[in-house]
């Protein structure tokens, strides 16, 4: 069968979702650098996108986007479905699909950059991805250019208040995520899901390899480790759940365990996907936007003038991100097609205010991705 090319990194927050993904499906691919030249001469130019992971198909497509891979890849490879098909599992995958990637960006992201020990190993481990075989010299002088691009992004001060309260945050997830790794070997049960890949951007490629990240998990969650170990292997049965059928768990069951980690999530970061979707309603409606209109035809991830929107008696000033709408779109408008009953079992297993709020918001503005844009749908 004819292979697939992942370019990526292992730094990567949103390769290393796809890298599993691609693993767990059994789906051929081989592994490249951006520094490859079919990366630069063929890749980039066909997506016109720089942003990894990207993947060209072997009849030479290129995919860009760790979502869009999947959705594209999925009807080609059934096989272990990424999206179960009843309401409360595909809902629950839906909003790990945000909230275990967008979500924990925040943490994953100020969890590498705000911790110095951090800095000699991911300098040089973004120094070897644009010069692979580099001396230690050049490592730290490539490596160097992209850590001082990613930091001037903006981080809050590194005090060690900030800091704790990022080992804080950390070691809560941890706790959660051990206590559900105690009976089932993924979140839906048997089988890895797109929830399962959605976590690897934080659990792997920045708090499972940097230092200060991995020390926490090697400590706090060895459950953890040991899972995010075996995502990164092909096989699908681990040996400490030899006897688990490779399946989602039957009767729509979403383990309680889960759904605690759900609700901690949409405790802790669901709220700027409500106020997101209620900001890009009022900018939609204040620029008079109607199907088939750009975003923004300069950016693909673009962010919205600040609005002004209400929510639990508290006004609020936000800037909608469109592509985290897009994402949260995703579990609104499956959320929508439900049966009246379906919805209310769903509503009631979540729980979480925030996220109850969020699914019951109607879609008023579709987006669809094309060429790397948002457009009305």
């Amino acid at each position: 069968m004819a292979e697939y090319v992942l370019f990526g990194a292992y730094a990567s927050y949103y390769t290393a979702k796809v890298r599993t993904y691609l693993r767990k499906k059994g789906i051929p691919f081989v592994e490249r650098l951006p520094s490859d030249r079919i990366f630069r001469e063929v890749v980039r130019p066909a997506s016109g996108s720089h942003r990894i992971p990207q993947v060209m198909t072997p009849d030479g497509e290129v995919l860009q986007d760790s979502v869009h891979i999947v959705d594209k890849l999925e009807p080609l490879f059934p096989s272990v479905p990424a999206f179960p098909t009843s309401p409360r599992q595909r809902v629950f995958v839906h909003l790990m699909e945000l909230l275990g990637s967008e979500g924990l960006l925040s943490l994953a992201w100020q969890h590498r950059w705000l911790f110095a020990e951090n800095q000699p190993f991911i300098t040089r481990d973004f120094g070897r991805t644009f010069r692979p075989q580099g001396s230690d010299e050049d490592l730290l002088k490539y490596g160097g250019l992209i850590s001082d691009r990613m930091m001037s992004y903006g981080l809050p001060p590194a005090t060690e208040t900030v800091k704790q309260a990022l080992d804080d945050a950390y070691i809560a997830l941890l706790g959660l995520f051990e206590s559900h790794l105690l009976e089932h070997p993924y979140l839906l049960g048997g089988q890895p899901t797109q929830a399962d890949y959605s976590v690897m951007g934080a659990l792997h490629a920045h708090m499972g390899r940097d230092p200060a990240g991995l020390r926490l998990m090697q400590n706090h969650g060895p459950r953890t480790l040991r899972w995010v170990e075996q995502m990164l292997l092909p096989e699908l049965v681990a040996p400490e759940f030899s006897s688990r059928p490779v399946v989602v768990l039957a009767d729509d069951v979403v383990p309680a365990s889960a759904l605690d980690l759900l609700n901690h999530l949409g405790t802790r970061y669901g709220l700027p996907f409500l106020l997101g979707a209620l900001a890009f309603d009022d900018y939609c409606d204040q620029a008079k936007l109607s199907s088939g209109d750009v975003i923004d035809a300069d950016l693909d991830q673009p962010k919205l003038p600040s609005r002004s929107v209400s929510w639990a008696e508290q006004t609020y000033h936000h800037s909608a991100q469109v592509y985290a709408e897009w994402l949260s779109q995703r579990a609104r408008t499956y959320f929508a097609t439900l049966a009246e009953g379906d919805q209310s079992t769903v509503l009631d297993a979540v729980g979480n205010e925030v996220l109850v709020k969020l699914l019951s918001t109607p879609v008023r503005y579709p987006l669809t991705r094309r060429n790397n844009r948002f457009y009305l749908v």
